[in-house]
C-alpha cells in the first residue's frame, strides 16, 4: 500500500481544516450563553429554545420544505420525461433546440434566470408567492434531474424492455413495470438533488418570492445582514446535523447493500 507523502498529508489537513473548522466553531458557539457570538460566556442550550419559539424562522422553514418537496417532485417528473425523449426519441425536428433549452439552466447565471422569471411573472400578472417559487425552482432543477436520468438510460439494457413488449405489454405498461423500477435509483437521486438545490437556493428565490413567502435561505441572509445571532448558529447546527445523519445513514445502507450483494453472489456460486 502506497504511503502518502508529508506534502499530501499537510495539504489534506489544511484543506479539511479550511472546510470544516468554521463549521466546528459555529457548532461550538451555538451553545454559547452570551448573545455575542464571538465571546464565550459558558455552555447553554437556551438559543435552541429561542429558535423553536421564533415564528419567523419556523414559517420560513415550513415554506422551504413545502417548496422543496413540490418543486423536486414536478422537476423529477418533467426531467425524467425530458431524459426519455432525448435518449429514446431518436432524431426529430427541433431536437437541438429542445436539448439546448433543457440544459441551458446548467450554465445560465442564477441572476439572469431569476430576473427572467420575475419579468415573466410580472408580464402575466401572477402574484409572487409559494407557487412562483415552486415554478422557478422547477425550471432550474429539472435540467439536473434530466442529466442524472439520461446517464442511467444510456446504459440501460433494452432487452428486458423488449422482452416485456414481446410478452404483451404496451409501451406504457412496459415503462412503468420494467423500465421505471430499474431506473428508480437514478430517479430518486434526481429527486434528492432537486430537493437539495431548492433548499439551498437564495438568488432565484429572492426574485420569485413574495412578502408572505420567505424561504429559510432568504430569512437567514436578511438576518445575517443585521448581525449574526446565536439563533442562526443554532439553526445552522441543526441543519449540519441533519445532513451529517443523512450522509452517514446513506453510507451505512449502501455498504450493507454491497455486502449483502456479495454474500448473495458467493452463495449463488456455492450453490451452483
Amino acid at each position: 500500500m502506497r504511503r502518502m507523502s508529508w506534502f499530501n498529508v499537510t495539504s489534506l489537513t489544511f484543506g479539511l481544516a479550511f472546510l470544516y473548522l468554521p463549521m466546528l466553531l459555529l457548532i461550538i458557539y451555538s451553545f454559547n450563553e452570551s448573545r455575542l457570538v464571538t465571546v464565550w460566556a459558558g455552555f447553554s442550550t437556551k438559543w435552541y429554545g429561542e429558535l423553536f419559539q421564533n415564528e419567523a424562522f419556523l414559517d420560513a422553514a415550513l415554506v422551504t420544505l413545502k417548496v422543496g418537496f413540490f418543486s423536486a417532485t414536478v422537476a423529477t417528473v418533467l426531467g425524467t420525461m425530458a431524459a426519455w425523449i432525448l435518449v429514446r426519441g431518436g432524431k426529430f425536428f427541433g431536437r437541438t433546440l429542445f436539448s439546448g433549452m433543457i440544459y441551458a439552466p446548467l450554465v445560465m447565471p442564477e441572476v439572469i434566470t431569476g430576473l427572467s422569471l420575475l419579468l415573466l411573472f410580472i408580464a402575466i400578472g401572477m402574484d409572487r408567492g409559494v407557487m412562483t417559487i415552486v415554478l422557478a425552482h422547477t425550471t432550474f432543477s429539472m435540467c439536473y434531474v434530466s442529466v442524472v436520468v439520461s446517464s442511467r438510460l444510456v446504459a440501460f439494457d433494452k432487452s428486458m424492455e423488449e422482452a416485456a413488449l414481446d410478452l404483451g405489454c404496451t409501451p406504457a405498461s412496459a415503462f412503468f413495470l420494467v423500465t421505471l423500477p430499474l431506473i428508480a435509483p437514478a430517479v430518486l437521486s434526481g429527486w434528492l438533488l432537486a430537493f437539495t438545490l431548492s433548499l439551498d437556493d437564495l438568488v432565484i428565490a429572492s426574485f420569485a418570492a413574495g412578502p408572505s413567502s420567505t424561504t429559510l435561505p432568504i430569512k437567514i441572509f436578511s438576518s445575517v445582514r443585521l448581525g449574526v445571532t446565536p439563533e442562526i448558529n443554532a439553526l445552522s447546527t441543526i441543519m449540519i446535523s441533519i445532513v451529517a445523519i443523512g450522509v452517514i445513514t446513506t453510507s451505512l445502507v449502501t455498504k450493507q447493500a454491497i455486502v449483502r450483494a456479495k454474500r448473495d453472489e458467493q452463495k449463488a456460486i456455492q450453490d451452483g
